[in-house]
């Protein structure tokens, strides 16, 4: 796979997993500093990765939660627990993925995610209800 390809697919990958306008707002935000960087995390994060056949996306995404709690990488950890519903992960899985958090990240961090889970699902269902 040439690196045309690779970005052609981490691109669908993508907006399959973080939706259209998430993406769009992506790269209209590009600049000259960071066309570069949205170009590697395209075809390497999501053209090279989330693309591989070893794990469902269902699994990819609530890895990638728990990894965000573990960093504390607040906004990726939101734009993760919105994208996790398109790759069919539920709310109670997501809580059991913030329970094993708790042990092995430490009750802090699990605790501000939980927190950030309840917003963002607040913001998708009023999303959904309006």
């Amino acid at each position: 796979m040439d690196e045309q390809e690779r970005h052609a697919n981490g691109m669908a990958v993508r907006r399959a997993v973080l939706g259209d306008a998430h993406v769009d707002r992506a790269q209209a935000k590009r600049t000259e500093l960071t066309t570069e960087f949205q170009d590697l995390i395209t075809r390497y994060a999501w053209g090279e990765i989330w693309t591989r056949p070893g794990l469902p996306r269902h699994t990819r995404s609530l890895m990638t939660i728990s990894m965000m709690v573990a960093l504390n990488r607040e906004e990726e950890l939101k734009l993760h627990l919105r994208a996790a519903a398109n790759n069919g992960v539920t709310r109670d899985e997501i809580k059991e993925a913030l329970m094993q958090a708790a042990i092995y990240c430490g009750v802090p961090a699990a605790n501000s995610a939980f927190h950030m889970a309840q917003e963002v699902f607040a913001q998708m269902d009023r999303e959904t209800a309006g």
